[in-house]
Order: C-alpha cells, then sequence, then structure tokens
C-alpha cells in the first residue's frame, strides 16, 4: 500500500509541476476603459488566518486570471506592503496596500493607504482616516448583524460594499441582507474572495474600469462606481486536463494515508 501511495503523491506533484504555468491574459476594453480584474479582499499568512503568505498569493493571482489584489492585514497594513514590495521585484500583479479594520462588527476594507488605521473608533471616523491617506473605504461582508455600525452618516462616506462573497454562496440570507446595504449605500459594488486559504483565490472578484494600468487608477475607478460583478466580470481559466488530473492522484494518495489501517501493535 505505502508505494501505491508514493506514487500517486509523486504523480500528482511532477503532474502539478509541469503544467503549472501563468497564463496570458490581456485586459479587455469595455466602454473606453481597460477592465482590470481585482480581489479587493485578500488575507496572507502569517496574522491573518491564512494559508499563502504575501508572495505565494502574488505568483498565485495570475493563475486565478486576476490583475491586482488588495492584501490586507487584520488591523495592520504590513503583509500588504511585503506583498507589493514581492510583485514589484518579479513583475506581478497590482498589489494594493490594504486593511481589514477589524472591530468587533462592521469591518471595513480600507484599499490604497499608507499606515494602519486604528478600528477602535466610529465608522464615521475610520472611513475620515481611509480618506485623509487617498484610500477608499469598502464595508465587508455588510450582513444585517453589523448594521448597529453602520448610521446612514457613515453609510454616505463609503466608498463601496461588497455584494458578491463567499458568504452570499453558502447562506442565502447574507446575499439578501448584503444587497439591501449595497441598496442603501448606492456606491461602488465589490466582489471579494475573504480568502483565508480556503477555496480558490478570487472565487468572487470585481472587474473594475479603470483609464490606466495601476493603482491609483483602480482606486479612482472604484470612487467614480466603474465596477462589474458578477456574470459579466469572467471567473478564473479553467484548469488543463492534467492539471486536474494533478488534483485527483494528490487526493487520492491522502485518502489512502487517512484511510489506511494502522499498523498493528505489538504485545
Amino acid at each position: 500500500m505505502k508505494w501505491v501511495v508514493r506514487v500517486l503523491l509523486a504523480a500528482s506533484l511532477y503532474l502539478g509541476t509541469v503544467t503549472d504555468r501563468r497564463p496570458s491574459h490581456q485586459p479587455k476594453m469595455r466602454d473606453g476603459y481597460m477592465v482590470l480584474v481585482v480581489d479587493f479582499h485578500v488575507h496572507p499568512f502569517p496574522f491573518s488566518w491564512s494559508s499563502l503568505a504575501p508572495w505565494d498569493l502574488v505568483l498565485e493571482a495570475p493563475r486565478q486570471g486576476l490583475d491586482a489584489v488588495a492584501i490586507a492585514g487584520h488591523n495592520h497594513i504590513w503583509v500588504g506592503e511585503v506583498g507589493q514590495w514581492f510583485s514589484r521585484q518579479v513583475g506581478g500583479v497590482i498589489v494594493l496596500r490594504s486593511e481589514e479594520v477589524h472591530p468587533p462588527t462592521g469591518h471595513v476594507i480600507a484599499v490604497g493607504i499608507d499606515r494602519t488605521v486604528a478600528w477602535d473608533q466610529s465608522s464615521e471616523a475610520i472611513i475620515d482616516d481611509i480618506h485623509r491617506q487617498g484610500g477608499i473605504a469598502v464595508a465587508a461582508h455588510p450582513t444585517q448583524k453589523s448594521w448597529t455600525r453602520w448610521p446612514d452618516s457613515a453609510v454616505r462616506k463609503l466608498d463601496g460594499s461588497e455584494v458578491s462573497q463567499p458568504v452570499t454562496i453558502l447562506v442565502a440570507s447574507a446575499g439578501k441582507e448584503m444587497a439591501a446595504f449595497h441598496a442603501r449605500a448606492g456606491k461602488a459594488a465589490i466582489g471579494s474572495s475573504d480568502y483565508h486559504g480556503l477555496g480558490p483565490l478570487g472565487l468572487c472578484r470585481t472587474c473594475v474600469l479603470v483609464r490606466e494600468y495601476s493603482e491609483a487608477s483602480i482606486v479612482e475607478a472604484v470612487r467614480a462606481g466603474r465596477t462589474i460583478v458578477g456574470d459579466q466580470c469572467p471567473g478564473p481559466p479553467p484548469p488543463t486536463p492534467l492539471a486536474r488530473l494533478s488534483s485527483v492522484l494528490g487526493l487520492a494518495g491522502l485518502l489512502l494515508i487517512v484511510l489506511r489501517p494502522g499498523s498493528p501493535k505489538r504485545s
């Protein structure tokens, strides 16, 4: 049995390695704007409950058809700074330095900032600080339980709100609540994966209509409301048959390890 497991895992690693290619991707044009595909809510390891480091996210993003990612720490931005530095060294995707400002409820994604925003203040004060830094404020997964943190005075200051997010796939009521919040805010619609290491990066995403390929242009486009989510925003490229086979072989090997009966104990 051991040799079967070894063969399956070795074959999975080999096929996964030889089929790992960065897909070619050229941004499309729409209404005179360049369309960039962005995941605005991505968490890295360490200290943000995730499995991929900032540099891994930079390398994974183009595999998932993304042009830009907002790498956000929980109440800090240094992981985004690391990701941005690495991406510039390797000619990777656009990395927006970001923070998930994380009070007990009413979380805010601060995108395009240059210093940490304190979480222990009102939603209005959080957004004001983000705007003073030239960033944009996006309401993160604004389901009904967070609405006590969102008076009208704060909602009016937002630049966008998440309407497509893994929780909207898993919980139908969450999707309805976030859609209702978005209708109340009337700002840019945002799709984000809230990536923590489970599921694919960019599972939910935003198409942003920009004037040029830059971080500043993405921020400006969201502020102007030029975003698209849902079926009109293309998903990740499908895996090749060999890549699928690699996943199947790896899963089979892991299952054999888990299900294989333990060795009998010696008396």
